[in-house]
């Protein structure tokens, strides 16, 4: 019987489950449990023991840190051994400093390749490939999770988490300006400038090992915010339009009000819609993710029922559909009850019930940070002591603060502080000689020793301000439903949730509070602690199934994301601009064509369209770009003459124009304006401009535009849902006579154009495509497809914004069709013809555009790049990096290769050298 095949899942984490540490001497790997993210590895743990699922875990090794160099102990050992052979005899023939010299590793010459040197902490760390491939063996043969090490090794190995904890944490957790931004001599723009380059490389870093190791047909399932990039950046890299990809976010969502405060909010909101599905913790979280889609990216969303009857989001973006949901996280409960009733437990749990006999017992075990609620939980406690004097002597709150990875911030320096004196000023109140109130730890405990606090506790408290899903509440509800633990009073101690916290949208049951309420808490911890048995039992009857499972969590998920091929899902998504690889096609190309509208796409679109001006940052990069003569530049606008002769053709010669969407084009270098459409009849101007005036009566703040051949009707500033109302019925009327007259009727941003139907974008980009490159126009000639490829563009950026830019899309793809049968050897080294159709704008509409930047900020953006104005990683892309995270084959890469290079030669010396001393 032929065995099913499984299903293959690319786990994408932003962290592999070990601290990593190199003994230098030995080349030993060391693996240490991660501690944190407890659920997230339980679900890895279950996935690898699938039946289902084949899993790939891909995951950065975290800061790679060095054991004590056991090299050193060894020579100081040795040269110990000489010293004494030396005082039991002088007549050696070899003096200690010989064998020293002989036997250490010496720092004299750092160039000389037959000489090692100690690995500083301070100094760059390299590894060899062999160590990398011991390392990756180390792993697998570990946990057998067939884990892909994402290598990105610097001195400053932490630069990589900047970004995320340092910009995009405090945000999501409604913390604006976070005071541990430090203030150098660059200032601090350009410091998270450099946060988020070092953002955008890790996640390029994940793409690249991605595309290595990807298989058709494999699921791609992303977690948290430290790869927000990754989904966009897998739709670039893949042209699989069947690729699934889930992203989960396990920390909470802000309200649009907070997140629109991120300087690069659209960048992120673009990386997440590349996912086919995005689920949060709780429906607040997704609600708050798709506010900020519709109000950044201009996407539109639809409220469904899932197939559990759960609400969620079917977001539309980029002429795909994005599912947006929620799905709390669970833990693994057997596996938890079994780990936490052992023997050695129940000594533990003897020995603390020992320390405080007949006291309560209150447990807290947070990471002390200033969104966990320390500080409230122990101002809560101090207001229980005075209100309640009864509880003074009877009560102890022991209070776990594991430290974060930013302890040395000054905003985390001045909470540790806060708290000792908190916990201070409570025990010299409250306290005695022989008795605090509050035990204080500052430190990571061991498991075990967590979860024998869980098992004695009386009452658990969690005051978060704000936070995804607390884990320990959901372990402490566990830990409590042992029912069999009757010796050690352990079933049904109850729990103190803040409101705040993810948790509390599950456990329902809870005792919820408002952290910021200390009297209020103080209630409770009252009511807690008094509480009758059978309230417990009954309080933690209701509570335990409202605990999800790992397993349920996982299997929901992955059973979600592939259902989305049986719900008839528009799964095409328009992937974002890949820009390093537009960089190397212009770079590599002889004859570059670029074809621009103006309104939404050059400029932002304004309420009076007189005010759409360029900017001098505009002016100065298109004329960088008009001085390459590899270059043709043209802009083809729905504007008029006059408003592109006066901002562009009198400021740059080198720039052709086309207005009113093609009825009038000046060719590059020449002052004259040919006139396409002069022998067409245009009495149809006088009807078409007696309906629009009917309506702009009707419609206060609408005004006609009159171009030498189209009409415009804008409402730009007339009442939104008015004018959209009135606009439908003037096109409605238009309708009536327009093909009579031959004439299109079109839609634009808040805007209604009428124009002969025989011009448009579309036939102005064929005539300049099919063109000897470089060569004046014969604009009033017919167009000839029989121009040699050799002559024609060899790189074509198109961008535009709206309905009547889609022309020109349609026809570049009709061209690139065309050169695939009449060119088929004439692609570039990329694998294509180097054509870029790209819409700008909103994510709502549907488009024939191959690739998409978000607003005209990116077009500029996009446009300094190619001159090099701007870093390749101000936005994300597909780059090759190095295991340094630099460019491949950059000069910085180049020069890492040969610090490398030196670096495994010295540690084949330094092997040499540790064998003759061992001998």
């Amino acid at each position: 019987m032929t065995a099913t095949k499984k299903q293959r899942i690319i786990n994408c984490v932003t962290q592999l489950p070990y601290k990593i540490q190199l003994n230098e001497s030995s080349n030993i790997w060391k693996l240490s449990p991660l501690s944190g993210n407890s659920a997230l590895f339980s679900s890895l743990n279950y996935l690898s023991n699938s039946k289902d699922y084949e899993q790939v875990v891909v995951g950065w090794t975290g800061e790679i840190t060095r054991e004590d160099d056991l090299t050193a102990q060894l020579l100081e050992q040795q040269k110990q051994q000489q010293q004494q052979q030396q005082q039991q005899s002088q007549e050696k023939s070899q003096s200690i400093d010989e064998v020293v010299e002989d036997s250490t590793i010496t720092a004299s010459n750092h160039d000389n390749p037959t000489e090692s040197i100690p690995l500083e902490a301070d100094e760059p760390f390299y590894l060899t490939l062999n160590q990398m491939d011991d390392l990756t063996n180390a792993l697998n043969s570990k946990d057998e999770k067939n884990y892909n090490p994402i290598w990105l090794l610097r001195k400053d190995q932490n630069r990589w988490r900047q970004y995320a904890e340092k910009t995009i944490w405090p945000t999501f957790h409604y913390i604006l300006n976070p005071a541990d931004i430090e203030s150098d001599s660059k200032g601090k723009g350009e410091q998270e400038n450099n946060w988020w380059y070092d953002y955008v490389k890790f996640n390029e870093a994940y793409a690249m090992k991605i595309g290595e190791i990807y298989q058709k047909g494999d699921i791609i399932w992303i977690h948290d915010y430290y790869l927000m990039l990754l989904p966009q950046l897998l739709r670039m890299k893949f042209s699989d339009d069947n690729i699934l990809i889930g992203y989960f976010h396990h920390a909470p969502w802000p309200s649009y009000e907070y997140f629109r405060c991120l300087p690069r909010r659209k960048q992120i909101l673009d990386g997440l819609v590349g996912a086919n599905k995005i689920c949060f913790q709780n429906e607040q979280f997704s609600r708050h993710f798709v506010s900020s889609c519709k109000r950044l990216l201009d996407s539109t969303a639809t409220k469904l029922k899932d197939s559990n009857g759960f609400d969620q989001y079917q977001l539309s973006a980029y002429g795909g559909d994005v599912v947006v949901d929620s799905l709390p996280i669970g833990v693994d409960k057997d596996q938890l009850l079994k780990d936490a009733f052992t023997s050695d437990i129940d000594t533990k749990v003897l020995a603390i019930k020992d320390a405080y006999q007949n006291k309560k017992i209150i447990i807290g075990r947070d990471r002390l940070d200033s969104v966990r609620g320390v500080v409230q939980k122990l101002r809560a406690f101090e207001t229980f002591l005075a209100m309640y004097p009864e509880w003074r002597d009877q009560v102890v709150l022991i209070q776990v603060s594991s430290p974060t990875t930013n302890r040395d911030s000054p905003q985390t320096i001045r909470l540790e502080q806060q708290v000792n004196d908190l916990v201070n000023s409570i025990n010299s109140e409250y306290g005695n000689l022989n008795f605090s109130p509050v035990q204080h730890y500052y430190m990571r405990i061991p498991k075990d020793v967590y979860l024998s606090l869980l098992r004695v506790a009386d009452c658990c408290m969690i005051t978060s301000v704000r936070d995804g899903m607390n884990t320990t509440a959901l372990e402490y509800v566990t830990i409590k439903s042992n029912q069999q633990a009757t010796n050690y009073d352990c079933y049904g101690n109850p729990l103190i949730l803040s409101e705040f916290s993810g948790s509390s949208t599950v456990l329902k049951d809870a005792i919820i509070v408002n952290p910021w309420d200390s009297v209020a808490v103080a209630k409770s911890i009252n009511m807690a602690l008094k509480m009758p048995i059978d309230v417990k039992e009954n309080l933690q009857a209701k509570l335990s199934p409202e605990v999800p499972t790992i397993q349920s969590w996982t299997d929901l998920f992955l059973e979600s994301l592939t259902s989305l091929n049986d719900n008839h899902v528009d799964r095409k998504i328009t992937p974002a601009l890949n820009r390093p690889i537009l960089l190397q096609n212009y770079k590599d190309a002889q004859r570059r064509l670029f074809l621009f509208d103006y309104d939404g796409t050059l400029t932002p679109i304004v309420q009076d369209p007189a005010a759409a001006i360029p900017t001098a940052k505009l002016y100065n990069i298109m004329e960088k770009l008009a001085e390459d003569p590899k270059n043709q530049i043209w802009i083809i606008s729905g504007r008029d003459q006059q408003f592109l002769n006066k901002w562009w053709g009198s400021k740059n010669k080198n720039i052709g124009l086309s207005a009113e969407h093609g009825c009038f084009i000046k060719d590059v270098n020449s002052p004259d304006w040919v006139n396409l459409t002069e022998k067409v009849d245009m009495s149809w101007q006088e009807r078409v401009s007696k309906c629009m005036e009917e309506i702009t009566n009707k419609t206060p703040g609408s005004f006609i535009e009159k171009k030498k051949v189209a009409l415009t009707w804008h409402y730009r500033r007339a009442v939104p849902e008015l004018g959209e109302y009135n606009a439908a019925e003037l096109k409605k009327n238009l309708l009536i006579f327009c093909d009579d007259y031959d004439l299109e009727v079109m839609d634009g941003k808040a805007n209604i154009e009428v124009r002969p139907r025989f011009v448009n974008k579309g036939e102005i980009v064929k005539r300049l495509v099919w063109h000897e490159h470089g060569s004046p126009q014969d604009l009033l000639k017919p167009v000839k497809e029989t121009i040699p490829r050799e002559q024609m563009p060899d790189f074509i950026l198109c961008l535009g914004d709206d309905f009547t830019d889609e022309d020109m899309f349609r026809q570049l793809n009709t061209i690139e069709e065309k050169w695939e049968t009449k060119f088929p050897d004439g692609k570039n080294k990329l694998g294509h013809y180097g054509v870029y159709p790209v819409t700008v704008g909103s994510a709502s509409k549907k488009t024939v555009a191959k690739a998409h930047l978000t607003d005209p900020g990116q077009v500029v953006e996009t446009l300094a790049l190619l001159v090099g104005k701007v870093s390749l990683f101000q936005s994300a892309g597909t780059v090759e990096l190095d295991s340094r995270g630099h460019v491949k084959d950059s000069e910085s890469s180049k020069k890492s290769q040969i610090a490398t290079e030196k670096y495994t030669l010295k540690r084949t010396a330094s092997s040499t050298s540790v064998t003759k001393a061992q001998n």
